[in-house]
């Protein structure tokens, strides 16, 4: 995702346009919508992705009803009756796609009401109505023209939308490409040119790979002991001691390759210096994970994740996932650096910054300058591969009973662009505050 927009929205109630890069930091006081902005993320990918009716109480994210969700200002202001979101995105170098979708109340939950697919670079855009109860609407556009046709539910077995399902818009285009319909092309069905051109919009509603990681901000506790069981992603790393079982005996290979990305993090963090399974019998029985640190002359000794600090449980499943061989191309992650000691949040940014890239965006919520200011200071020394254009610093601000999103950038130094005043208006007074203290003492 290059740019999200979004309008009407929880605490957001004008129309805002922000800009995602391969690093996103989300920065802001509290209950200041980052979470919120999150989830609507995770939102856009499942419509426009996964084709499916996004869950706003699914974790990691429980955002409630639409009545929770739709920016309500009280009083005459009332409730805002849909609101809206949408990304831009480069499929491919030569291309830029727009995707946007409105929500409205269907039951009590915001269910998708029109989904506008669009290939900015070909003028090219697909656009469907309706698609929770009764007849939807189908409409395409080419250069040559538009054309739309009212779409019965009973038409089709493959257009029928179940309860958590979206057709894809293509496929609904294919299978009335050759039926009357209104059209302001001069003709009343599509040429070969015209589907020749929605063979493109169709390759960018069908992405390679359509899977997301979004995280919760507390993970799992770590336990003594665990017992085999089935591997399944979850937002808290429930299933990551079973996922390193599994990778330590099935695939020795990419056990090593993993372990030693791992251990390279640990070290930097100061943290473990070595990370291993302990088998407790057979391969089908339970195990142990176990860390241990080096000294300068001699290893230390291997001790239970339940017993070293609870920084190494919490931080375990978030570098597991960005380092394993199968990550998905979406990481959604909730402060990351909680329970680490700041020379571990700074080598967290140091991670972000070496896993980021064109194929793999991570949008970050935190709390922590330290990781703040070790992406900064890597990006100026040129220790990663990213350069300023690849990070992007979106602060959340309140404005009265609203939230505005200020996109920040950082400069060839490292320092922080476009900041508005409060961004660190906080940190200044407390330093100005200690100055004049120690001066008049």
């Amino acid at each position: 995702m290059d740019r999200l927009t979004l309008k009407n929205y929880r605490c957001f109630r004008h129309e805002q346009t922000v800009r995602l890069a391969p690093l996103t930091l989300l920065v802001g006081e509290n209950s200041t919508g980052k979470t919120s902005f999150l989830a609507l993320i995770k939102a856009l990918w499942d419509v426009a992705h996964r084709h499916r009716i996004p869950n706003f109480k699914e974790e990691p994210y429980d955002l409630g009803s639409f009545d929770e969700i739709a920016h309500y200002r009280g009083g005459r202001g009332g409730r805002a009756s849909s609101f809206e979101a949408g990304f831009a995105y480069t499929p491919k170098p030569d291309q830029t796609a727009d995707f946007h979708v409105v929500f409205k109340r269907g039951g009590t939950a915001p269910v998708p009401v029109k989904r506008h697919l669009t290939n900015l670079d070909k003028d090219v855009w697909i656009e469907h109505d309706g698609p929770v109860s009764g007849n939807h609407t189908l409409r395409y556009g080419t250069p040559r023209g538009s054309w739309q046709w009212d779409v019965p539910r009973e038409s089709s077995e493959r257009l029928l939308i179940e309860t958590e399902q979206l057709p894809p818009m293509c496929l609904l285009l294919h299978d009335l490409s050759g039926r009357s319909t209104r059209s302001s092309a001069g003709t009343r069905r599509l040429r070969r040119t015209d589907l020749k051109l929605a063979d493109d919009l169709e390759r960018l509603e069908w992405p390679f790979n359509p899977m997301l990681y979004a995280s919760a901000p507390v993970r799992s506790k770590p336990h003594r002991t665990y017992d085999p069981a089935r591997v399944a992603r979850d937002s808290e790393g429930d299933y990551i001691p079973m996922y390193l079982a599994n990778e330590y005996f099935e695939d020795k290979k990419r056990w090593r390759s993993l372990k030693g990305h791992l251990e390279t993090f640990g070290r930097q963090a100061g943290l473990f210096d070595e990370i291993s399974i302990k088998p407790l019998g057979k391969q089908s029985g339970p195990f142990q994970v176990q860390v241990r640190r080096f000294a300068s002359h001699a290893k230390g000794p291997d001790r239970n994740l339940i017993d070293v600090g609870y920084g190494v449980s919490q931080v375990l499943p978030v570098i597991t996932e960005l380092l394993r061989s199968d990550t998905p191309p979406m990481f959604l992650l909730q402060q990351p650096e909680v329970h680490l000691h700041p020379s571990a949040q700074a080598a967290l940014g140091s991670l972000f910054c070496a896993v980021a890239g064109p194929k793999r965006q991570l949008v970050v919520e935190t709390h922590s300058d330290h990781l703040i200011d070790r992406v900064r200071m890597d990006v100026r020394d040129g220790e990663t591969k990213l350069n300023p254009d690849n990070v992007s610093i979106l602060y959340f601000e309140h404005t009265g009973l609203d939230v505005s999103i200020h996109s920040l950038g950082i400069d060839q130094d490292g320092n922080i662009t476009d900041a508005p005043a409060g961004y660190r208006q906080f940190f200044m007074e407390e330093t100005t505050r200690s100055l004049w203290k120690r001066k008049t003492r």
